[in-house]
């Protein structure tokens, strides 16, 4: 059986940029590429969303940017957590937490 895509809700790709990033810092394609890890496959952050979302956390002063070399020795930015965005990471992982366990009672299945 197929798997069918799942679409993310508003807000949430940022959230999980942020998790990716907590492991260390990452050129862009390789957050996505953890982000694939992390959900054992079923996440797939296209290109279309990748760098908005990374533009807008660093805006938001949750990552900074700074430039180096990829595994193929190629220029890449590289992005990582600062102070702001662990304690914005902190915030959201509770706030998901809360969010899905009062689903869970709305379904049911808590």
């Amino acid at each position: 059986m197929a798997r069918r895509r799942l679409d993310l809700p508003q807000g949430t790709l940022d959230l999980l940029m942020l998790r990716a990033l907590a492991l260390g810092p990452l050129h862009g394609w390789g957050v996505a590429e953890r982000v694939r890890q992390m959900s054992h496959e079923v996440l797939h952050v296209q290109q279309g969303s990748l760098y908005p979302s990374l533009h807008r956390l660093e805006r938001r002063g949750w990552i900074k940017a700074r430039w180096g070399a990829s595994d193929q020795n190629r220029r890449a930015k590289f992005y990582e957590l600062t102070a702001a965005g662990r304690r914005a990471l902190d915030t959201q992982q509770h706030d998901w937490a809360r969010l899905t366990a009062a689903i869970a009672h709305v379904l049911g299945t808590a």
